[in-house]
């Protein structure tokens, strides 16, 4: 087994172990739900460009503390306050999202999503952003964005149709299906299915398989074969953040908000 160092500290919510050609990344807001606020997402994107320089490095392993995400932070003050700004502000600030996920999704090293409990929403964007999912038994993950009346956007729609594919993409995405994770492994959304607690040991088995190969030939075969999945990625998803500026600020969405809170069935109009 590869030495292990002692994990050190990247910002609030995020830590950062080495063991050997692996490098592993715990994200930790302290509540067990990890959602996703505005700095929370800032330091994943910037731990992604950090390690994104880094040649000792094969393989990174990202997991979070006892749920890998719940999405996006709905309560944190700092995007509350994005509904004042202009929209040209608005449209510069919901960036953060897709740029998080796409940071991972440019690291040449292989990625692997390490999941226990819930993988909801932006968690989901930023699994589907690493290479291989590895999940427990208990995980679940869904897209609640459309019910919600928004767009699924983050860039996530390329990588998810290349993973289960456009009828089953349809039922995650538009129905919102919540999916246990015996159903994410059959769908494809999974590359790997343990028993509770046994995410990251299992990551960690797939990681140190590629942590034996020449480092070299692994990044170029990497990149290569992510760019055959997806070759009209960018060309197909590049618009999803103004559809998202579209649909934020549509009645419908405020509706199917409101009746969420309210635990009532929504009425939408189509404005």
């Amino acid at each position: 087994m590869s030495e292990t160092s002692e994990p050190e500290a990247f910002g609030e919510f995020i830590s950062v172990t080495r063991r050997g050609r692996v490098v592993e990344v715990r994200f930790d807001r302290g509540d067990g739900l990890n959602a996703l606020s505005l700095a929370a997402m800032s330091e994943l994107k910037g731990v992604a460009h950090q390690l994104a320089d880094d040649v000792e490095s094969s393989v990174i392993i990202l997991t979070g503390a006892r749920a890998f995400s719940a999405g996006a932070d709905l309560k944190d003050p700092a995007l509350i306050q994005q509904a004042s700004k202009t929209l040209l502000e608005q449209r510069a600030a919901v960036r953060l999202g897709p740029d998080m996920c796409q940071a991972w999704a440019d690291l040449e090293q292989v990625t692997i999503a390490a999941v226990e409990g819930h993988c909801i929403g932006g968690g989901l964007a930023l699994a589907v952003a690493c290479d291989h999912r590895v999940a427990a038994d208990g995980a679940q993950f869904r897209l609640p964005e459309v019910p919600l009346g928004m767009n699924m956007s983050w860039r996530s729609v390329p990588r998810i149709v290349a993973l289960i594919g456009p009828s089953r993409a349809k039922e995650l995405i538009i129905l919102g299906r919540k999916l246990e994770a015996r159903d994410a492994e059959q769908w494809g959304l999974l590359d790997r299915l343990v028993g509770r607690g046994g995410a990251m040991d299992a990551a960690r088995a797939l990681a140190e398989e590629y942590a034996a190969l020449p480092p070299l030939a692994l990044r170029m075969a990497k990149q290569a074969i992510n760019a055959s999945a997806e070759p009209l990625g960018y060309a197909t998803s590049y618009m999803d953040r103004d559809q998202f500026l579209l649909t934020r600020k549509s009645s419908d969405q405020h509706e199917a908000i409101s009746a969420f809170l309210e635990k009532r069935a929504p009425t939408y109009t189509g404005d």
